[in-house]
């Protein structure tokens, strides 16, 4: 499931609502509860397509069928604006458990109190994030040493490639380093009077999963320092990873003539996808692409590889982005032992675990469940697995006014990609700048 389509959508709305939250104490609630006596839960979750809400039910129906003493009522199709308005209420009819698509605000999620913090509920159980879960997965659950969510399932970024147009192009093999990519895209890119026959790949952050944080995670940067204030100026992966784009968009064609190409393709989510269509040669994009791209049923083979990095970490090679959905367990909640053992069993449970990723077709949230043989899967999603379970994969880390920092740095990707900026030193710091004052204003 594409969840990363949802995210950028809702991130800024569910920013508003959650910053309610951070001035709302909690109630006297708390983990006192029995978990073994006879109790109902309220489960809300994002997902929404009949065949999404039937795995998420069927999964809800194995937790039950082990714990008959805990019923759950599940409310599907619930965005961060409409959960964080219910974390805020209480009452009988609120959430107990939440997940959300939206990553990026797990910083406020956790800053305002919003989400228990579930370190406690890991100790007691005996369970070691760090040794249950991917490290990028781990990470992105936590904010300032409140684990106030936990990974349910993720998403993991690599490079599509069309086989058919690699060998027609001499080209053996999928590029590991940049300097291999952009001599790959540009000999697979074939012009048409002022546009393209094939262009070898879309580099414009206004195309599809082209953004800024998808690239930068291949140069592996730091966004802030132990004091709280972005790296942007400060980190070198920052302007390597902005040189890099810049150069891709000059060296196939220019921004205008990019752009007015793009602007005739087909969108995202369709099957006219100008990968699928085999307009464009090589695609940045998440593990459900493989399984839309195969039903469009091209003209052509499809391969799968990580995404290049740079030359000099040439030994890193076969990492990428990884996102993921969210779960945790509301402070409003006085059912939260029992919460605790929905959440325990939907996130740590590898059987549970893998039946979901099955169905759900996202990569799984646990090293133990990345390794199951019980996986089904063409054998080319394997190369997500892997990317999920390097060490070397990155994330963007949460921050206090959630993914407002990732906005700001996209709409500099933007000015920068089409001339609008020239300087990009200046520039970067101008956007550090601008993060910083940010951020100082949602303290």
């Amino acid at each position: 499931m594409p969840e990363t389509m949802r995210k950028m959508s809702c991130a800024l709305v569910a920013s508003v609502a959650l910053l309610a939250t951070a001035c709302t104490g909690q109630p006297s609630s708390g983990a006192d509860d029995d978990a073994s006596k006879e109790t109902t839960l309220n489960f809300w979750h994002a997902w929404s397509a009949p065949s999404e809400t039937r795995a998420v039910n069927a999964l809800v129906a194995r937790f039950e069928k082990a714990h008959p003493n805990i019923h759950v009522k599940v409310v599907a199709n619930m965005t961060d604006d409409k959960i964080n308005q219910a974390l805020r209420t209480g009452g009988d009819r609120a959430p107990d458990v939440i997940s959300s698509f939206t990553t990026n605000n797990v910083g406020k999620f956790c800053s305002s109190g919003a989400l228990v913090d579930l370190n406690p509920f890991f100790r007691k159980a005996g369970i070691d994030p760090a040794a249950t879960f991917p490290k990028a997965m781990n990470e992105y659950t936590q904010f300032d040493g409140d684990r106030c969510t936990v990974p349910l399932l993720g998403d993991a970024y690599g490079l599509y490639y069309n086989k058919t147009a690699f060998r027609k192009a001499g080209i053996a093999a999928p590029p590991k380093t940049w300097s291999e990519f952009e001599a790959d895209a540009r000999k697979l890119t074939v012009p048409d009077g002022d546009g393209y026959r094939q262009l070898g790949f879309m580099p414009d952050y206004h195309g599809w999963e082209t953004t800024t944080e998808h690239y930068l995670a291949q140069f592996s940067p730091t966004y802030f320092g132990a004091d709280g204030t972005s790296r942007l100026a400060e980190d070198p992966a920052f302007t390597a990873g902005f040189t890099l784009q810049k150069r891709l968009v000059d060296e196939l064609g220019g921004f205008r003539k990019l752009e007015r190409y793009r602007a005739k393709l087909g969108d995202e989510w369709g099957p006219r996808h100008p990968f699928h269509t085999g307009q464009v040669a090589m695609q940045l994009d998440g593990e459900w692409r493989l399984g839309m791209a195969l039903d469009a049923k091209p003209d052509f083979e499809i391969g799968v590889a990580p995404l290049p990095v740079p030359d000099d970490r040439a030994d890193e090679y076969g990492k990428g982005y990884i996102t993921g959905t969210i779960a945790g367990i509301a402070a409003t909640s006085r059912k939260q032992n029992a919460a605790w053992e929905l959440v325990k069993y939907m996130t740590t449970d590898t059987d549970a675990v893998v039946g979901f990723a099955n169905d759900i077709h996202n990569v799984p949230s646990t090293l133990a469940a990345l390794k199951s043989p019980a996986l089904k899967a063409d054998p080319r999603f394997k190369t997500f697995l892997d990317i999920a379970a390097d060490p070397d994969s990155t994330t963007t880390p949460a921050s206090l006014n959630g993914g407002q920092y990732l906005v700001t740095i996209q709409q500099f990707g933007y000015d920068y990609e089409s001339g609008k900026v020239k300087d990009l030193r200046a520039g970067l710091a101008s956007t550090a700048r601008q993060i910083d004052t940010d951020i100082a204003q949602a303290k």
